[in-house]
């Protein structure tokens, strides 16, 4: 691994609450665009909660679930959610934020962890070869044993996802409504 992955690990989450406070700063969210983006803040929530009811981290290769279309369902939720961030926030400058995070930050993390499971689980390289990294193919792998887990979802704290997306969403609408009054 890389020093620039692993300090890439390490500051993702704290950069992510800076980016939070410079997004509110940003922001010139209508109604329409949060109304537009809360259709994909959801949908990457959806995204985000199936993959983690599937991941059993450190303990089995994810494959079933979300994880028999990419790889990557967590990080993919979150580049959907945080489309649909951009939208509602009406920002250019959030939007390229968000994909300068994406690039500088993401990207190395998401290699780094492949290294890490391509040491862990000797399966890894099959399912590589078969199942994208991030774009989701059309088609999961057949007979693909796996279910849908709540209680992983509630270890893996997934709902901090949700509740930090309707907050965000609140601030947007205060944001909306303390602009409009007169």
């Amino acid at each position: 691994m890389s020093s620039w992955e692993k300090v890439a690990r390490r500051i993702r989450v704290p950069l992510g609450f800076l980016f939070a406070l410079l997004y509110v700063w940003l922001s010139r969210p209508t109604m329409p665009s949060i109304l537009t983006g809360s259709l994909l803040v959801t949908l990457g929530l959806i995204v985000r909660a199936l993959a983690s009811g599937y991941l059993r981290k450190n303990e089995e290769l994810a494959t079933s679930g979300p994880y028999a279309y990419t790889r990557n369902p967590l990080y993919l939720g979150s580049i959907i959610l945080a489309a649909g961030f951009a939208i509602a926030g009406r920002s250019i400058w959030i939007a390229v934020c968000l994909a300068a995070f994406f690039i500088l930050i993401y990207i190395p993390v998401i290699l780094s962890e492949e290294a890490s499971l391509r040491e862990h689980f000797h399966n890894f390289e099959d399912y590589a070869s078969e199942v994208p990294r991030l774009l989701p193919r059309l088609r999961g792998s057949v007979n693909i044993p796996g279910s849908f887990s709540w209680d992983l979802y509630r270890k893996h704290r997934e709902y901090n996802a949700a509740l930090g997306s309707v907050l965000l969403i609140m601030v947007l609408l205060t944001k909306v409504l303390w602009c409009c009054r007169d």
